[in-house]
């Protein structure tokens, strides 16, 4: 049985009053990632922690394993300083919400961003060498190594989850030949170690003195160095230049050497490297298809043409691509500019006559809203089988604009799952009209007293759509004279 927001607030303060942490000055809900796991910024008069609830046991000693392992030999990771004794909580040092890739977005290419990845990836350096050294791998969260198993786990994703969606001709048999093969040169690396596994920017976290720190690695397992680098350096959404990724790699070569004692074979440490990009990729590829083609969440499916675009400049370069003919046959098939564009959302301009109106509205107050325009038409949403904030005491005055509210709609109800499919039916017609240069499109989300899942749902479509298409958009909460503020 799921427990509610107080009973985990209990948990809290049990937790912190057993461990003698200090005294607790607030509590406050984190907004809520790709996993399922809960956070919460917690305040003492010393400092703040987070505090992590996650029902996956295995994987949340995976991680306090790791976490004390590499912290007793001074790495960039969390302290741990309480765990409860069912293992679903557990309190960590903070470091803070700004993440590398927030700092790219924010400062651009600049030297001091530049810096920052030098010494995200000196730090990995040091991660994988010196945190390899007595770690009991038995305790990993699936595969203790990153071997060839491993590695047609992740063509096979790619192909299951992506590349037989799209339904373009192949040989199947010659495709699984290529991928044995691949796996097989890619799993004789000379160099095993630690792994991170999810070595990317969103998980390398920058505090005010531009020291660097690593979340989120209980994926981690036995395997090669440079697969860490790949999906560092090719992360689609920090789109590094050419001329960084060069650069870049060649720091953390040096590193590597450096804290490893010996001098690489570069050529062979270098191809191994380009292959593991190959091998990263693919796999984003498998996520974004089974979390966009077959989820349909969003987000994921505005990232495929990134990717695609990733997978593009890669190939473009790689000359060993000629030892995987029917690979290099489907790799260039998928990346061709018109299965970019068949995934690429098509984007307002000037000319675009596209206005899109979305109101929420009160069935009982208001009634169904009426369309202003000579075509008609559109969308009512009944937003009334999400559990309904508006039932409990502290957001009764409260609206969908306020963000405890949010927080309790994207954390306790399916409102999420709810408006991934509102997004997928809308976007539809949102493509068909802008390229018929309709002129108006209504979109209605109704609830019981229009204020609070309502209003939530017609500012979330709103947003999405400016994000994705950069089309007109007005909102009008109909039913907000009768709010009780």
């Amino acid at each position: 049985m799921q427990k509610t927001e107080a009973q985990r607030r209990e948990e809290i303060n049990s937790l912190f009053s057993v461990k003698e942490i200090g005294e607790i000055n607030s509590i406050d809900r984190l907004a809520q990632q790709g996993s399922d796991r809960i956070y919460y910024r917690v305040s003492t008069d010393e400092k703040t922690f987070i505090v992590t609830n996650g029902t996956n046991t295995k994987e949340n000693e995976t991680f306090i394993y790791f976490s004390k392992h590499f912290y007793q030999k001074n790495l960039p990771v969390p302290e741990i300083f309480a765990v409860s004794e069912d293992k679903n909580w557990y309190v960590q040092e903070d470091f803070g919400d700004t993440s590398l890739l927030a700092v790219l977005q924010e400062k651009g290419y600049t030297d001091e961003v530049f810096q920052l990845y030098v010494k995200s990836l000196q730090s990995l350096a040091a991660l994988q060498i010196d945190g390899d050294k007595d770690l009991d791998y038995d305790k990993t969260l699936t595969s203790r190594s990153f071997g060839k198993e491993a590695i047609m786990a992740d063509l096979l994703y790619f192909k299951y989850y992506f590349l037989d969606v799209l339904q373009r001709p192949y040989d199947k048999q010659a495709l699984l030949q290529d991928f044995d093969a691949l796996s097989n040169h890619l799993s004789e690396a000379k160099y095993s170690c630690f792994m991170y596994r999810d070595f990317q920017s969103r998980n390398i976290m920058v505090t005010a003195d531009e020291k660097i720190h690593f979340i989120d690695y209980q994926g981690g397992m036995k395997g090669a160095p440079q697969y860490d680098v790949a999906a560092l350096l090719w992360q689609a959404k920090a789109d590094l230049p050419n001329e960084w990724k060069e650069k870049l790699w060649k720091e953390y070569q040096q590193a590597f050497e450096a804290k490893l004692g010996e001098v690489t074979d570069a050529d062979s440490f270098r191809n191994r490297y380009r292959g593991y990009v190959l091998i990263r990729l693919l796999q984003v590829m498998g996520a974004y298809g089974f979390r966009g083609l077959f989820e349909r969440k969003a987000h994921f499916l505005t990232s495929i043409p990134l990717g695609l675009q990733n997978l593009k400049t890669f190939i473009t370069d790689w000359k060993q691509i000629e030892s995987f003919p029917e690979l290099k046959k489907i790799l260039l098939l998928i990346t061709a500019d018109d299965v970019i564009a068949e995934f690429t959302a098509t984007k307002a301009n000037e000319e675009t006559s596209l206005k899109v109106r979305i109101n929420s509205f009160s069935f009982i107050q208001n009634g169904y809203p009426p369309d202003p325009t000579v075509n008609g038409g559109g969308y009512v949403f009944d937003c009334r089988g999400i559990l309904n904030p508006g039932r409990i005491e502290q957001y009764k005055t409260l609206s969908g604009e306020d963000e405890s509210v949010q927080q309790y709609l994207e954390q306790e109800t399916k409102m999420n799952a709810f408006l991934n499919n509102v997004f997928s039916i809308v976007d539809i017609s949102i493509e068909d009209y802008m390229n018929r240069n309709f002129e108006s499109l209504m979109v209605n989300f109704g609830c019981t007293g229009g204020q609070h899942r309502s209003v939530y749902a017609a500012n979330a479509l709103a947003r999405h759509l400016r994000n994705k298409y950069g089309v007109s958009v007005e909102v009008e909460h109909m039913n907000r004279s009768g709010w009780r503020e």
